[in-house]
């Protein structure tokens, strides 16, 4: 069975699940895109990732990393192998440099875990023949998802779902300020918030 490998193209808000988040994944090589419906600790722990935040305590995900890498075990790579009844299925393949082993996963704690490895994320065709949807920004008629979906996918920040324009208001020294404190206080989400505007200042310099 060929593989497809998937990036992470972001996380937003999920507008169809109150409390709940759309993780998107793309096809590296095509416009394809498939979204997956994950919980707010799974979407925080992988948003804390994609966003190079440090937190003063690991977080379970950065745990099973450094227990991994202590004992030599490596995540060679994520395969989303299985689709049913809009559930996703994943397995990790991991090596100790003697032996591969497969082990069963939840996507969002896959995905979690292989940004942190820095591992690539796979799945087949089937699953993106299943799953998968196009976006076509000059023609939404065309779009194969409802425009609520539609909607969601658009809405995502590649950067971060988390972004707010509360911040803007305020110096960029007591933004930095207040990123730090909220590091301190594993106040992830508002980390998250302060560092867009924090970068959005950057690149508008």
């Amino acid at each position: 069975m060929s593989k497809i490998k998937l990036n992470v193209l972001g996380i937003s808000y999920s507008q169809t699940q109150t409390g709940a988040y759309a993780l998107v994944l793309t096809e590296e090589k095509g416009e394809r895109r498939i979204p997956i419906i994950i919980g707010g600790f799974e979407a925080q722990a992988i948003a804390i990732q994609l966003e190079g935040l440090k937190p003063p305590r690991p977080l379970t995900h950065d745990l099973f990393l450094n227990l991994s890498t202590t004992f030599g075990i490596n995540l060679i790579e994520v395969n989303i192998y299985r689709l049913d009844e809009g559930v996703f299925y994943s397995k990790l393949f991991c090596n100790n440099g003697g032996k591969s082993i497969e082990i069963d996963a939840r996507t969002s704690d896959a995905i979690a875990l292989a940004l942190r490895f820095k591992c690539p994320i796979y799945t087949s065709e089937e699953i993106l023949q299943k799953s998968g949807i196009v976006i076509d920004i000059e023609d939404k008629g065309k779009s194969k998802i409802s425009d609520q979906e539609h909607k969601d996918i658009e809405n995502t920040d590649i950067s971060s779902s988390l972004k707010s324009k509360e911040y803007k208001d305020i110096d960029i020294d007591t933004l930095k300020g207040m990123l730090e404190e909220a590091i301190k206080n594993e106040e992830y989400e508002k980390a998250s918030s302060i560092r867009d505007e924090i970068e959005r200042r950057k690149s508008n310099q």
